[in-house]
């Protein structure tokens, strides 16, 4: 069998352009394998793009905790929240909301629709600003961004709400390093350490690929840093 993957590896390095095979390999890459002795609590993100899920399986599996998908911009609200919410509470895993940051809207606005959605649900973790290039408008510069973002933020903290920022490497660069490091760090990295060395973070999703029973296709896998956990999450995990 082994053979026979190697032949068919090179016919697709004969036939595939050179772009295209760079792509390939990145996409079956993006996974890392953090040490299960030393990252002992795992959960995963989810939303409605996951469709039906049996929570009660994820339990089985060892998921601690998740995080689901609540808004986006300033009007969105993803169709499973509650579904989803309402599911991770009956299996009694841990479970937070997160917002998927519009650059090119307003942050206050955005923020009031994110807490319309958390409100009179009662969450283990904090809330989650997911802040990212990637499927998002291009061309606006990062002082705005950072404007409308800290904005969004400010009225989270009013309102009670103490946010992790969610994003991957180039996002850190771009919108974490230097600006927003008091804030608990959810970094998405396929390299382990997910960060260089001393740089801290709470949440670490090291693949997009992961599958669980339970879940239809793929899922993105997340651990939590062992110093993080007490002050993280408002339920002891099992």
């Amino acid at each position: 069998m082994r053979k026979i993957w190697v032949l068919m590896a090179s016919a697709v390095m004969v036939l595939v352009p050179a772009g295209v095979l760079l792509g390939y390999n990145r996409y079956f890459s993006e996974r890392a394998n953090p040490s299960a002795e030393v990252y002992k609590v795992r959960g995963i993100d989810v939303s409605a793009h996951n469709g039906e899920i049996d929570f009660s399986v994820l339990k089985r599996q060892g998921v601690a905790f998740a995080y689901v998908k609540a808004t986006e911009g300033t009007d969105f609200r993803d169709r499973n929240f509650v579904k989803n919410a309402v599911g991770l509470k009956r299996a009694g895993i841990a479970a937070g909301g997160y917002h998927f940051f519009r650059f090119d809207t307003d942050g206050e606005m955005q923020a009031f629709n994110f807490i319309r959605a958390l409100k009179g649900r009662e969450f283990e973790l904090p809330p989650a600003v997911d802040v990212e290039e990637w499927a998002n408008a291009e061309g606006i510069g990062t002082g705005r961004i950072m404007r409308e973002l800290r904005v969004m933020l400010d009225v989270l903290g009013h309102e009670g709400y103490e946010p992790v920022i969610y994003t991957n490497k180039d996002g850190y660069d771009r919108f974490v390093k230097e600006k927003l490091e008091n804030y608990p760090l959810w970094i998405c990295s396929f390299s382990d350490p997910p960060l260089d060395k001393g740089v801290g973070w709470d949440i670490w999703q090291y693949s997009h690929r992961g599958r669980l029973d339970g879940i239809e296709g793929y899922v993105d896998m997340n651990t939590l840093n062992p110093s993080a956990v007490e002050s993280l999450v408002a339920v002891e995990l099992q």
